[in-house]
């Protein structure tokens, strides 16, 4: 479920359980793409003959490709009304518990730990935590920041 609030408004948010996101598959596609965008062609993500015997049994995703999921994740999860521009301001801890193995499917759930004025916008704190289908562990634990300008 989408949370929709205009940007007059986005003060409101702190503290807001934004819930939690659709399932969304992580492909040999998206990996192999990722790979290429990124240089990191280790056979543990690109060579599923391989993986297959290797540590995970498989393919998994790169942890930083799992992570790049929480844009598409808020969008689905936030909606910012009146908001000229958006950007990931960064990142104030990050850990990859569990991997994710090709063919998984993913959902994130995030708190907004915190909303602060920045020159020209605002600054969301989110607690966003990304699940492994039927998995013991999340994937990714991550406190990520994101502005918002008017």
């Amino acid at each position: 479920m989408t949370t929709n609030v205009p940007y007059a408004e986005i003060e409101t948010l702190a503290g807001a359980d934004l819930g939690v996101t659709a399932w969304r598959e992580v492909t040999q596609r998206q990996v192999d793409q990722f790979a290429d965008a990124t240089d990191d062609h280790q056979w543990i993500h690109t060579d599923p003959l391989r993986a297959a015997a290797g540590p995970f049994g498989g393919p998994i995703a790169h942890g930083y490709l799992t992570l790049s999921l929480v844009v598409p994740f808020s969008e689905e999860l936030l909606q910012v009304e009146g908001v000229g521009t958006k950007v990931n301001y960064g990142l104030d801890r990050v850990r990859f518990p569990a991997p994710v193995r090709v063919g998984s499917r993913v959902r994130m759930s995030a708190t907004v730990r915190d909303v602060v004025a920045v020159a020209g916008g605002h600054q969301l704190a989110l607690d966003a935590t990304i699940e492994v289908e039927d998995g013991a562990k999340p994937a990714v634990v991550a406190a990520w920041l994101a502005r918002f300008y008017a």
